[in-house]
Formats: structure tokens, C-alpha cells, sequence
């Protein structure tokens, strides 16, 4: 049966790293789906523009569940933006959803993120105007990430997780 792996908490976070290293682990054929590369690189939508990411997002999210053993879905993901992407998750991949919170600091998030290369992008001002505490998902249970993890520790919880 499909498996779906969704990674949601703060830019800076640590989503995009423990993805990529969960991708490689799990296998070839593990669809990675970036909120980040569809909403600013193909779409090339400003923060705040989620329509056309929402529904790229849910396309992906069904041809995943027709054609892979296993999904990736990481990003910011608000909980309400994001809302009927969550709801067609449920929907396709009932008892087989692996979701994890990133519950880093703020300070964490900015020292992570002055490791990047992309880091000139952008910095302290704009991440605090897109900073969510605890956006928590209401109706899927998700396991918390915390700063004192380290990548192989969650990516070796995730993968247990979905191999138990």
C-alpha cells in the first residue's frame, strides 16, 4: 500500500534536508514533492499565492498515490492554506500517513538558515513575517521534530516508522 510521508514546520527548519536524505534511504521511485520548488521556482508564485501551488500539490499528491510506494511531501504547508491538500491526503492514503511537525525554534530556524546557500535571499525580518508558532494540524495526528534532533536521528524515526 502507498505510503505518505508529510514534513511540515517553519522555513529554516530542517524539512528540505531530512526529505532529501529520506529520498536517498528510502529508494529509488520515492517521489519527493517540494512545496518551495513548486510554489517559487515552477510556478513562480509570491509568498502569499498558494492557488496554483494548492492544486499542483494535489495533483502530485493523487499521481503519487497511483504510481509510488512511497511520497514526500515537505514545506511551510500552513495548516489553513493548506487545508484541501490535508483533506485529500486523508482521503487517499487512509492508515498510511506518516506526518511530522518541525518544532525548531526561531533562533534554531535562523542559524540553520544562515548555513544555506540561498541564504542572501532573504533573512531575520522576512522569516519573522512568515514564522507560525505551533501550526499544528487539527485532524491528523503529527510527531514532533525538536532543535536537539539530529538528521540521522530523524531520518532513522521516520524510516522505522514507516517500515514497523
Amino acid at each position: 500500500m502507498t505510503k505518505i510521508i508529510l514534513l511540515r514546520g517553519n522555513s529554516g527548519s530542517g524539512k528540505s534536508t531530512i526529505a532529501k536524505a529520506l529520498q536517498e534511504k528510502i529508494g529509488r521511485g520515492t517521489l519527493l514533492i517540494s512545496q518551495d520548488k513548486i510554489r517559487r521556482e515552477m510556478l513562480w508564485e509570491e509568498h502569499g499565492q498558494h492557488s496554483l501551488a494548492v492544486d499542483l500539490l494535489m495533483n502530485l499528491v493523487m499521481y503519487s498515490n497511483q504510481k509510488c510506494d512511497v511520497a514526500i511531501v515537505e514545506g511551510i504547508l500552513y495548516s489553513a492554506t493548506y487545508s484541501s491538500l490535508f483533506k485529500q491526503i486523508e482521503e487517499l492514503y487512509t492508515g498510511q500517513i506518516f506526518a511530522y511537525y518541525f518544532d525548531i525554534s526561531f533562533e534554531e530556524t535562523l542559524k540553520r538558515h544562515s548555513q544555506k546557500p540561498y541564504s542572501h535571499e532573504f533573512g531575520e525580518a522576512q522569516m519573522r513575517t512568515w514564522w507560525r508558532e505551533k501550526d499544528y494540524l487539527i485532524n491528523m495526528c503529527e510527531k514532533k521534530i525538536h532543535d536537539n534532533m539530529s538528521i540521522d536521528d530523524i531520518v532513522e524515526l521516520i524510516y522505522h516508522d514507516i517500515t514497523h
